[in-house]
Formats: structure tokens, sequence, C-alpha cells
């Protein structure tokens, strides 16, 4: 069986270099290898944001412009929109019969999410979301899960899912392996852990050259240094962090300049601004030709779409078939 890699995003908006570095330029350098398929949930933005559906629209579109900036090229990744796949909804149903209410409230990432959200009560949907990340991989065989640790315990669950099935009927569905990120997640421009959009301190993947000079120009540096001479600390400053993720290559140098004080701020920062319109440029450029051209997005997306109907509709046949829920042949309805 050809590996095949599933990735997506909750179609909350426009994506960002946080969402780069942790996912999108790995997406691309994977659809190299495998089969690559790589959705856009818009049922899971539901879980939070269900009241939002003139802008889930938007940023459907938005993120898929997104997607082809950052080098994701439709003709080796199959791109789609989870709604579009009745079958997941489906087999999300079939798998919440045998997970218990107890697996998913003690599920760490859903704990982590609730309180991080405020929610004082769980949704049915927000509680279930893990079984249906579990048919968004099994629907079409996915064998490779690229994963944060975050998103662990969701594919350990789903994991389960898998072989549960397979023990209760016959063992037709795959069990997916985690590919683990080991990229650290970009700090936002105000120190904050996580950069964000919610946050404002995020830099998104169309930004201008200004846009990015003013985002890093009014960007936290090392608190601890009050004049330009003074000895920095790399290893608090996002402005490092970005060098660390962007241009590598170049870190024994800055953090050299830092920490002898002979590399003031605004020249690190300088540096660093340079480095990422020389990123942001070409997706700015790839872009622009593909938002010119709604028509082309329309069909890159039903394209991707129709195909992972078509893979879909194969596995459903199957699970129906293991499960005895194969009443009549397909000639007969």
């Amino acid at each position: 069986m050809t590996e095949r890699v599933l990735t997506g995003d909750r179609v909350t908006g426009k994506l960002h270099l946080g969402h780069y570095v942790g996912s999108l330029q790995n997406r691309v350098l994977l659809q190299e290898e495998y089969e690559s398929f790589v959705f856009l949930a818009d049922v899971q933005v539901l879980t939070t944001h269900f009241e939002q559906k003139d802008l889930i629209r938007s940023h459907i579109r938005e993120m898929t412009l997104d997607y082809l900036s950052a080098g994701i090229d439709p003709e080796k990744s199959t791109i789609f929109i989870q709604s579009m796949i009745p079958e997941i909804a489906e087999l999300t149903i079939y798998f919440s019969m045998f997970v218990s209410v107890n697996s998913l409230r003690h599920n760490p990432t859903i704990k982590a999410e609730a309180k991080g959200r405020g929610l004082d009560e769980l949704y049915y949907g927000f509680l279930g979301y893990p079984v249906s990340q579990a048919a968004d991989i099994t629907f079409c065989k996915a064998t490779i899960i690229p994963v944060g640790d975050d998103q662990l315990p969701h594919l350990e669950l789903a994991r389960r899912i898998v072989r549960r099935f397979n023990e209760l009927y016959q063992p037709i569905l795959v069990e997916p392996q985690a590919l683990i990120s080991n990229t650290p997640r970009l700090v936002g421009t105000d120190g904050n852990a996580k950069m964000s959009k919610s946050l404002g301190n995020a830099i998104a993947l169309d930004s201008t050259a200004e846009d990015i000079a003013y985002k890093i120009k009014r960007a936290l540096t090392d608190p601890a240094r009050v004049h330009k001479n003074d000895p920095g600390h790399p290893e608090i400053c996002p402005i490092y962090a970005y060098h660390s993720a962007f241009q590598p290559g170049h870190l024994p140098e800055i953090r050299e300049g830092c920490e002898r004080g002979t590399m003031g701020c605004s020249a690190c920062k300088e540096r660093i601004t340079m480095a990422l319109e020389q990123l942001i440029a070409p997706m700015r450029e790839r872009r622009a030709y593909y938002a010119a051209r709604p028509q082309l997005v329309d069909e890159i997306l039903i394209t991707g779409t129709k195909h992972a109907q078509g893979i879909a509709k194969e596995t459903m046949k199957e699970v129906r078939e293991a499960m005895k829920l194969d009443y009549f042949s397909p000639s007969a309805m």
C-alpha cells in the first residue's frame, strides 16, 4: 500500500509564520515523498466557532491561498474540504458507539483547550472532536500523521479506535503512525509563547514588506538589555528565536554579537526583517497569482474534494460490509 500522509487545519482564517514553521514547510517536503492529503477542517472549527457561519466561507478561500502560496502543489497534494466528505460524518457516528465519554473527558488536549477557552461546560461536538479526527484519518486510510506533542493523545485515540474496529468487525482500517515534529513553537512578536492572530502578535504569510518591518520594529527583545552595548541574552529574545527558525546558518555570529554587545537590537532586527522579506516575497507573488484567478482556486478545491470523495466511498463500502450494514446491493437503491 502507498504511504499516505494526512494533515489539515481548522478554518480560522489567514495563516502566519507560526503555521509555516510548525507545519506548512514540512508539508511541502512531505508531498515529495508521500501521497499527500491536506484538508480544510470546516466541521471541526464549528466546535468553537459555530456562530461564525459567514466567516468560515471566506476563511476557506484565504487558507487555500495560503496553502498554495506556501508551496503546497495541487498536482502533488490533494486539498479538500472536510464537510464535503459526508463519509467522515458517518464514520464519526460509528466510532462514537464504542468510545467512552470518560476517555474523552480525560484527554489532556481536550482538558487544556477547554481550560484555555474558559469553557464551563463542554458541547457534545467539542468533547467528541477527537473521534471526528479519527474519522478524518481513517476515511482515506492515512498511514502517516504529522503531529506535535500536544496532538499525540488525539492520534493515540485514533489508533485505539482503529484497533477496536478491526477487532469487532474486520481488519480493514489502517492504524496510523505519528510523524513527530520536533520544530519548536514560534513565539509571538510580543514574547508570548504562542504566535496567534487573536493575540495580535503574528506575522501573516501575505504580509507586505512594510508590514514585516513594522511588526519586527515593534517586537519585544531582551528586556534585560537596556543599552545598545549591554551584553544580551539570546535565549529569552523572540528575535533570536526568529533567526533560529529562518536563518540558522547565521546563529553563531548573531549569538556572539548579542552576548558581547557588539550587535545592537536594531541591527539584529534589520537582519531578520530582510530574511523574512526574502521568505515571504515569493509567497506574496504566488498568492497574487491565485488570488487573481478565483476560478482556478475553485477548480483546485473541487478536484481535490472529488478525489477525496471517491476514496471515502470505497472505504465506506468496506466499512458497511464489515459492519453488516450493506442491506441491499447498490443497483437496488
